[in-house]
């Protein structure tokens, strides 16, 4: 740096004289100041410059702009650098003074920490000879063995003298009993015992007085020859002979231990009272030795309260709750459950169990044995006496309402045993042991075994099903034995068999309304499914019920009612029986528904229809087709047969392969002959048509086909001829009868045969007339109305339903999917044909052409694709042309 010129050395000095009184006095601060935690070096600099320039003079040095005078700032940070100075001395000297403070320290701490550590090794030193004392350690002078090993020797050995010295005392008290009930008989001395010793001493007394007897048992079991003679002699068996003894030494013991069983028992009562656990645990470890224990554990479980407070309930009659029985005997109404007496001694039950499990856990140390006996008497006295008194009730009621019963009972006992296993009783909250879930599943079994024995539930249920198929089918039998009563011999040598399984039915069912053993109200409910009254079945003859038309028709709900009936007594079973024997109930229940519902009920529906209809086939007017529509009902009840057959009975017929074979071939055999029957219906139906839609084109006069110009005119105004019109009004109402029985495939497939048919009786009718030009029209408009009145059976708002996108004419594009209607063309042959009498030779000869040489395409006539047998009926309906001597059409002939 330069040194400074002459005008700057001016200016400095000047202005140190000026302002040197002004700034004599330095600043004030302390080791305090650097010492704050808010100490800022920059802060501290900018005080210092403030500080060395009054304000006065610093706004007036801003104002006037004059030069900057440093020497205030230098004289105020030279005295801060003085200042600074002597405190950084100062804090030099405190530095030294603290770090001698701290060496010092440091060396007393040195020492404390060597003489700690000497002291922990010597404490160390003198564990380990304790420890090396205590396990006889090498050279204690011990022999090897330490002082503790020497004590716990020295306790064990005097616990095995005391042990000794106990026995001697009790052997010698043993002794000394024995010689005073054998020489005085009496036990004085273990009697003392008993009274004075408390609880303890009657434990004791119990486990001496069982020696003695033992001691006796054998002194009596080796006699001497000598002593049998006196014993026979003297006619004593009670004594001790070998010992000589004068008194019945056995009998003196067994009373006193009688007695002394009897006192234990009236002081575990006391300790149960006073639920004193541990005392009465001891108690019964002492009456364990008496037969096992069975008296203490027969005494707690007779004398427990739930045995006393119920015993009156037990005996008390069921409640006669009318409706509640009424709804269980009722086989369209939902079961009402459980019995309330027996609900409410079942829940008992579960409380009772739970709390007492407690409590026999505490107080006996054989606490199983105690619980499953204790089980058994709840099972076999409480539970049993009520389920018998419940299903007793049942029984009376109805056989129905015994079944529900029984099913409600078990289900609710099954739950009562599921809860106190889950519960874990004595091992709570653990699952049961394995002996009481044993005892808890045997006393289930036993309680419902009696009403499973052999084939005894399921004849229960094959009784309590005939009887409610009986009453349900009684008016339909009656009605139709009536029926058939009036028929002719050849139509009562039809379906026989079903006859036969009416009647003895109708018989059964009056036979058990007659029966002495049916309950009153079980026949109040047959009587209302029947249908009758008490009058009516006060008739000698049953046959003489009043029946009407209705109850003779099939019913769609009674079909649901039985099949409802039949599923309750499937999942019932199911439920109760455990599955062992279900294939064989679920032969019984196949048998007995194929009987009722498929041979009485549906056979003789279907036999009856089928007479109707063939009772027609020898009238010469249009045949009554009212027995159609109801044909609906019998393909839904064979249709609601079969489903159930599969869906509910053949499942359970699985695990046995031959059961299921026979089932499966039954079923199949009763269906397809119920369907065989309802195919001839049809067939039979058709036949009718047909025969009447030949004999109404029989009436058609043949000035229809050749008529004169007026007759022309007169046809012309109308869209069809008479006999047309007849026919299409009748195949109407078939259609529309048929719609009402039938439906999908199978109504098509009817209305496709009834097509196929009117079809061919259109064109061999058409083949009998001789065919003016004139005439030929009329045919035309005939075979127009005829193909849209079958196209309208299949296309329109009546379109089937199932039976392709949108009607034929949706399906011509795919054959494989088209009917054999459909492939053979149709309705739309018969146009085809009526053109034939109509149209010119040129134009006859260009229609003739594309069919002969059509090659199967879906327009040749009836499906022949122009073959030679073709051309031959064609011949035929050209023949019928009333100018086919023409020139124009016997060229036409002779070319094709």
């Amino acid at each position: 740096m330069p040194p400074p010129s002459a005008d700057s050395a001016s200016i400095f000095s000047h202005g140190s004289t000026s302002t040197r009184s002004a700034y004599s006095r330095g600043p004030q601060f302390t080791l305090e100041t650097f010492a704050s935690s808010d100490f800022i070096v920059k802060d501290f600099i900018e005080a210092l410059s403030d500080s060395a320039i009054p304000a006065g003079r610093r706004s007036a040095i801003a104002s006037s702009q004059a030069a900057f005078d440093p020497k205030p700032l230098i004289r105020t940070f030279e005295a801060a650098l003085s200042r600074l100075s002597s405190l950084s001395e100062e804090l030099s000297s405190h530095e030294a003074d603290l770090s001698g403070s701290v060496r010092k320290a440091e060396v007393q701490h040195n020492q404390n920490v060597t003489s700690l550590g000497k002291k922990l090794d010597s404490a160390i030193e003198q564990f380990n000879r304790l420890d090396s004392s205590l396990n006889g350690g090498p050279g204690d002078g011990l022999g090897g063995e330490g002082g503790g090993m020497v004590a716990v020797r020295i306790g064990e050995r005097l616990e095995e003298l005391d042990r000794q010295r106990q026995r001697a005392q009790d052997a010698k008290f043993l002794i000394h009993c024995w010689v005073e009930v054998s020489e005085k008989g009496s036990l004085g001395s273990l009697e003392d015992v008993r009274r004075l010793g408390g609880n303890e001493g009657k434990v004791r007394c119990a486990s001496i007085a069982r020696q003695l007897l033992k001691l006796s048992l054998r002194l009596e079991s080796e006699p001497s020859p000598r002593a049998l003679g006196a014993s026979k002699s003297n006619g004593v068996n009670g004594s001790s002979p070998k010992t000589g003894s004068k008194h019945q030494t056995r009998e003196i013991i067994e009373k006193f231990l009688e007695m002394l069983e009897k006192d234990l028992l009236r002081q575990f009562d006391d300790l149960y009272r006073k639920q004193n656990f541990d005392e009465m645990k001891e108690c019964a470890m002492a009456l364990r030795d008496f037969s096992d224990g069975a008296s203490i554990i027969a005494t707690f479980v007779n004398q427990h309260p739930f045995f006393i407070d119920r015993s009156q309930l037990i005996t008390e009659e069921i409640a006669a709750d009318g409706e509640t029985w009424d709804r269980l005997a009722d086989p369209d109404a939902e079961p009402p459950g459980i019995e309330l007496s027996l609900q409410s001694l079942v829940d008992e039950v579960r409380l009772t169990v739970q709390e007492e499990s407690f409590i026999i856990k505490r107080a006996f140390p054989y606490h199983e044995d105690v619980l499953s006996r204790f089980l058994q008497r709840i099972f076999q006295q409480s539970i049993q006496q009520r389920l018998e008194m419940v299903l007793e009730k049942a029984i009376s009621i109805s056989s129905l309402a015994f079944l529900r019963s029984l099913q409600s009972s078990k289900s609710y006992i099954s739950t009562l045993v599921e809860d106190l296993k889950a519960h874990g009783l004595t091992e709570h909250p653990e699952p049961v042991s394995a002996q009481v879930a044993a005892v808890l599943d045997q006393q289930l079994d036993d309680l419902f075994v009696p009403y499973f024995v052999g084939s005894s539930y399921i004849e229960r249920e094959k009784k309590n099903l005939e009887e409610l198929y009986s009453s349900l089918l009684f008016k339909y039998t009656i009605y139709h034995s009536k029926k058939r009563k009036v028929a002719t011999t050849y139509f009562s040598s039809l379906s026989q068999r079903g006859k036969e399984l009416m009647n003895s039915a109708r018989d059964a069912y009056t036979d058990r309304l007659d029966s002495t053993e049916l309950p009153a109200s079980q026949k109040k409910m047959l009587l209302r499914i029947a249908g009758l009254k008490d009058s009516d079945n006060d008739k000698s003859n049953k046959s003489e019920i009043d029946v009407t038309e209705e109850d003779g028709t099939l019913n769609l709900p009674n079909a649901k009612r039985m099949l409802k009936w039949l599923a309750e007594g499937v999942g019932r079973g199911l439920e109760l029986s455990g599955g062992n024997e279900t294939p064989k109930d679920a032969q019984v229940l196949l048998n007995l528904l194929l009987t009722n519902m498929g041979s009485i009920y549906l056979e003789t529906a279907l036999d009856s229809t089928s007479d109707l209809a063939t009772q027609q086939e020898s009238l010469k007017t249009a045949p009554d087709l009212a027995y159609l529509p109801p044909l609906s009902t019998s393909i839904s009840v064979l249709s609601l047969l079969q489903t159930s057959i599969t869906t509910l009975l053949l499942p359970l017929a699985r695990p046995n392969l031959t059961i299921r074979r026979e089932l499966e071939k039954s079923s199949t055999a009763h269906l397809s002959s119920l369907e065989s029957k309802i195919s001839s219906i049809l067939h039979k139906t058709l036949d009718l048509v047909l025969a009447h839609v030949g004999r109404l084109l029989a009436g058609q006069k043949k000035s229809e086909f050749r008529p004169r110009d007026d007759e022309f005119q007169e046809l012309m105004e109308g869209l069809m001829s008479p006999t047309c019109g007849a026919v299409v009004q009748f195949l109407e109402s078939v259609a529309a009868g048929a719609r009402e029985a039938l439906d999908g495939g199978n109504l098509r497939g009817f209305l496709e045969e009834l097509a196929i048919g009117v079809r061919a009786a259109l064109l061999e009718h058409w083949r009998k007339f001789t065919v003016s030009l004139t005439g030929g029209i009329v045919v035309t408009k005939d075979a127009t109305k005829y193909s849209e009145l079958v196209r309208g059976w299949f296309v329109g708002p009546t379109a089937l339903a199932g039976t392709g996108a949108s009607g034929v004419g949706a399906a011509t594009g795919e054959r494989e999917q088209m009917s054999p209607f459909e492939r053979s063309g149709g309705m739309e042959v018969l146009v085809e044909v009526a053109n034939l009498f109509v149209v010119q030779p040129e134009a006859l000869r260009e229609r003739l052409k594309p069919m002969a040489a059509s090659g199967g395409g879906g327009q040749g006539f009836r499906g022949l694709g122009g073959s030679v047998e073709e051309v031959r009926e064609l011949r035929r309906f050209v023949e019928r042309r009333e100018d086919v001597n023409s020139v124009g059409v016997q060229s036409v002939l002779s070319q094709v």
